[in-house]
């Protein structure tokens, strides 16, 4: 097909709705429709009014308003509404990028972060965390790799899968390298209101112009099944996004507008309330891994809800990831989703039911075990 198999996706077409524990995703609990009306006060009687037609190339002037006046100072101007942010990612690749293009990704990454550009044409260079030192970043190597003048810089912090992040001063930095090649850089802000110990980050808008900033729904909020995200860039690039946009879902639907309206516009609360959940869930994680250390190397995350946990000395991570869906109906992701060089990896969400993690991870213990030949009884 000219692109290449987005794994991840791959995997979670063949387990995601198969299992009953999902400790694999990197989404928050979902909201029901009532805990949604709850935090948010509104009634279904609403929607009575509402006129079915079409909603707008850049998103219905409520929904956007909304995002502004959470994002850009209220101006409408600079903001889309899209589909998740995945219909965001690939149509700025495909307005942006040209065949031969340099782009520099922070690795490991989401697929659709750079596989996009490759078939694009696009030369794909990694930038490495450490995963030796927490996941950190190595700004030096960053502008090493910049100093040939990238097209783009793609990032995003809180990091997708190891939920390591950035300090204020190296956000600051990594801007300036961008600035000094002349890239673009794209900051996917995905995670960026889930974080522990630290605010959140700000976008990085307001000192560099040629940023684009992606959000969604999905993932600090639990409202995955909305699909709405949005994409932050100067006016004059989304009015090129709207031109191939035209060929593709050309607007999102005014009743999911509808809804995604009503959570920007209390995104606080329900972002707190998600982010209480969240950080039970992740010292459930912790003292788990502390019992296995052994089995489990655990890089506590800095935001998110996603760690990237690694298994030393295990022979086949995928095996047992495969074995943990197939005969105990749990969800956990492979590290090869996210790369070659990250077999000895999984990526455990715990974002989910506190009952799920529970379980999910009693499973992968077991499983654990087994593969170790630690088997104990109970």
């Amino acid at each position: 097909m000219g692109i290449a198999i987005a794994k991840l996706e791959a995997w979670m077409r063949d387990y995601y709705h198969k299992v009953d524990h999902d400790i694999g995703s990197s989404g928050v609990r979902d909201l029901s429709m009532a805990e949604l009306r709850g935090v948010c006060g509104f009634e279904m009687s609403e929607l009575d009014s509402m006129v079915l037609h079409d909603s707008e190339a850049f998103g219905g002037p409520g929904l956007r308003a909304a995002l502004a006046d959470r994002w850009t100072g209220g101006d409408v101007d600079p903001v889309m509404v899209t589909h998740g942010s995945s219909e965001a990612i690939y149509i700025v690749m495909h307005t942006l990028l040209e065949p031969g293009d340099e782009v520099i990704v922070v690795d490991p990454a989401y697929q659709q972060l750079y596989d996009i550009a490759g078939s694009r044409g696009c030369r794909i260079t990694r930038w490495p965390l450490r995963a030796d030192q927490g996941f950190s970043v190595d700004m030096d190597a960053l502008r090493k790799l910049a100093a040939n003048g990238p097209r783009m810089i793609v990032v995003n912090f809180p990091h997708n899968p190891t939920g390591a992040s950035i300090t204020r001063a190296e956000q600051d930095e990594l801007i300036a390298i961008a600035a000094e090649s002349g890239a673009w850089l794209v900051w996917d802000n995905a995670f960026g209101e889930m974080t522990y110990g630290t605010d959140p980050l700000p976008l990085p808008h307001d000192r560099y112009d040629k940023v684009i900033s992606f959000g969604t729904l999905s993932k600090s909020y639990g409202l995955a099944g909305m699909r709405v995200g949005w994409c932050l860039a100067p006016p004059e690039l989304l009015d090129e996004m709207a031109v191939l946009r035209d060929y593709i879902a050309l607007y999102v639907s005014p009743v999911l507008e509808f809804f995604a309206e009503k959570a920007v516009r209390n995104a606080d609360r329900i972002v707190a309330l998600q982010h209480r959940h969240a950080s039970g869930n992740l010292q459930l994680v912790r003292d788990w891994a502390a019992r296995l250390p052994d089995l489990v190397r655990l890089t506590p995350p800095a935001g998110g809800v996603t760690t990237f946990v690694e298994f030393p000395g295990h022979p086949d991570v995928v095996r047992s990831c495969r074995r943990l869906a197939e005969r105990h109906r749990v969800l956990l992701v492979p590290g090869e989703c996210f790369g070659d060089d990250y077999r000895s990896y999984a990526r455990l969400g715990f974002g989910g039911t506190t009952a799920e993690l529970t379980a999910g991870l009693s499973y992968l213990e077991q499983v654990l075990r087994e593969d170790s030949g630690t088997v104990t009884v109970r």
